[in-house]
């Protein structure tokens, strides 16, 4: 009897390929195209850069046709206001920066929807990630890296569980990008040479204040830019408008470039220094998955990754008794920022991951 497997399809070319990658595998496969939006206009604005938008119901329809596979669209708004929407609304007030990327896999793509699937009596679920999935000599499943660095997203999937990995497959994690555009063109996919999908699927202006702003029909509170040692160095905007590291849009003039150092919610302030005094060799992580090990009693090498275009770098972790990690790198990095997930791998294979948080005072 054919394993049944449902496919999460953007409308883009990768989650095409799986689809097709599966069929050819001899699974029976049913494509799924997730509705998350609460708001049509946004739903419409979205059509050229989100995965869930307008043109990804209307691609990943026309795919489904050519592979003749069911196709359905799945109604996941509830769930992915209260765990996507609404945490990064709150990331950002408590002075965070989150990626809602990683939360959206963890709690959208893979626990509803593989729910979903299970219910419809499907055996997996599967998406176009360029990621691989191992099962190690402890017998534990991991995510390890895709065959091509350049599109690896192992970084945005380190917060799965080992029940959600152990019904997911991955196709396209074993080919490059090229390849997989070839394979769509091969099969006669209309997709083959859609462009990949940009930034946060439901902030197509880029406007994150604003976005935040209308979620909350709250005006963000001006506050005070300070240096270091505290003194004032002009008005900010609004907390929500900043991040670590960034430089433009502070409006501050200077001999020597300024960047967003520290944000602090609690007294509405935004600390800015140089660009030397942004780096650093110690971080902290809190909410941490295990994933190729199941858990951590001492000092461990491993290579870490701050943010998704973060290269990565040698480091050694180390659990704290209330739970969170304590990393050490050998070089110091850039623009540690809270919110962001440090991920933490060794041979290619996730050991571990958790939320970046600010360094005990």
């Amino acid at each position: 009897m054919k394993k049944k497997v449902v496919v999460g399809m953007s409308g883009g070319v990768d989650s095409s390929v799986a689809a097709y990658l599966l069929k050819e595998q001899g699974y029976d496969v049913i494509g799924v195209t997730m509705q998350i939006w609460q708001d049509k206009d946004v739903f419409l604005k979205s059509e050229e850069g989100g995965c869930c938008g307008l043109t990804a119901v209307d691609d990943a329809r026309r795919v489904a046709e050519i592979l003749n596979i069911p196709y359905y669209v799945m109604n996941f708004r509830d769930i992915f206001q209260k765990e996507v929407i609404d945490y990064f609304v709150s990331e950002y007030e408590r002075g965070y920066t989150p990626n809602p990327c990683i939360v959206c896999n963890r709690y959208v793509k893979w626990e509803a929807m593989l729910h979903r699937a299970m219910e419809i009596g499907a055996d997996y679920i599967a998406t176009g990630h360029y990621a691989r999935i191992r099962r190690l000599f402890n017998g534990r499943l991991t995510i390890c890296n895709s065959v091509t660095a350049a599109k690896d997203q192992t970084y945005a999937l380190y917060n799965l569980t080992q029940e959600q990995l152990s019904h997911t497959l991955m196709p396209v994690g074993e080919y490059e990008k090229e390849q997989v555009r070839a394979i769509a063109k091969a099969a006669g996919l209309v997709v083959a040479q859609k462009p990949d999908s940009q930034d946060i699927c439901f902030v197509p202006d880029h406007d994150y204040a604003g976005f935040i702003e209308r979620e909350t029909g709250k005006t963000s509170e001006p506050g005070n830019f300070v240096d270091e040692t505290g003194k004032i160095l002009g008005t900010h905007k609004g907390i929500i408008h900043y991040t670590v590291g960034q430089r433009k849009g502070l409006g501050l003039t200077a001999e020597t470039p300024l960047f967003v150092k520290e944000l602090r919610p609690e007294t509405n302030e935004v600390v800015i220094c140089r660009s030397e005094n942004l780096f650093s060799h110690i971080c902290y992580a809190e909410h941490i998955n295990y994933m190729a090990i199941e858990g951590l009693t001492g000092e461990k090498e491993a290579f870490g990754k701050l943010r998704y275009s973060h290269k990565g770098a040698p480091c050694r972790i180390r659990p704290l008794p209330d739970g969170r990690l304590e990393c050490q790198f050998l070089e110091a990095q850039r623009a540690i920022t809270p919110g962001q997930a440090a991920v933490f791998y060794e041979d290619g294979n996730i050991l571990c991951g958790g939320t970046l948080v600010p360094p005990p005072r």
